[in-house]
């Protein structure tokens, strides 16, 4: 497994544009940002080239979910707002190559009923997963924890499975992150049994804080042991408040966790 650094958190000291080389140069394997769209596409693949790093993960853009707002994915009457994200991701893909790309459920919107916020996320899901199966690139489903982001759709690993099994998309899988499972206080390792097999990323940072490993009590060693058992062979995407002392200060566990 190789570890990627979530620009859109680590070397926040840096403009973005400054952020791939500075993984490269920490010794990071490749790189994910969020939301990458405020560099035109030609420029991050420039930098990426000029690093020699992979994109390994990009969010499809999601409207006002991270400003408290209820997202695309799930909104029966933002169908048309979710299908032009569709296409802004495709287009920026195209040039980009991602390895994946996550798709938000989002929060439940005020006056939709959960089944039928499912049913257009189940849809919605399965259209992108078609989609982005032409280029090779795999589409994800993230489960957020309801204390960080109250109303959040899809919490768990096990929402997440049901989920799935709902999508039945080959191309559809899922992201699991050790922090929004750490922070219900569910157990990682029975976490990655429930989605053993149909896990497409992972995304860590310690609990409780979100800082690096090391910095709270999340048992990342048995986590990391769980994943292998199931058979995981992707990315580890470090996704983590560095803290006040910046990322540089924080990467004390990542020999360790290479040397794995």
């Amino acid at each position: 497994m190789k570890i990627a650094a979530n620009l859109s958190l680590l070397f926040g000291e840096l403009p973005l544009a400054e952020r791939v080389l500075a993984a490269r140069v920490a010794g990071f394997d490749g790189v994910e940002i969020q939301f990458p769209y405020e560099l035109p596409a030609v420029l991050l693949k420039g930098l990426l080239d000029r690093a020699g790093l992979p994109l390994v993960l990009i969010n499809l853009p999601a409207g006002d979910l991270m400003q408290g707002g209820a997202g695309l994915a799930a909104v029966p009457e933002r169908q048309a707002e979710f299908e032009a994200a569709l296409q802004e991701a495709l287009t920026y893909a195209l040039m980009v190559r991602p390895a994946c790309v996550n798709v938000l459920p989002g929060r439940l919107a005020d006056g939709v009923a959960r089944e039928e916020a499912l049913e257009t996320l189940e849809h919605n899901l399965w259209m992108a997963a078609d989609a982005f199966d032409m280029l090779g690139i795999r589409v994800l489903c993230e489960a957020i924890n309801p204390l960080d982001m109250p109303g959040f759709l899809i919490n768990s690993a096990a929402d997440l499975a049901v989920l799935l099994e709902r999508v039945n998309h080959p191309n559809c899988q899922a992201q699991l992150d050790f922090y929004h499972m750490a922070r219900q206080g569910l157990d990682l390792a029975g976490c990655v049994e429930q989605l053993r097999g149909r896990i497409g990323h992972v995304q860590f940072a310690d609990c409780p804080g979100r800082g690096a490993p090391g910095s709270g009590g999340v048992d990342f060693s048995a986590a990391l042991q769980a994943l292998q058992a199931s058979g995981y062979t992707g990315w580890l995407g470090a996704e983590y408040k560095p803290g006040e002392a910046g990322t540089a200060a924080s990467l004390a566990w990542l020999a360790e966790w290479q040397a794995r």
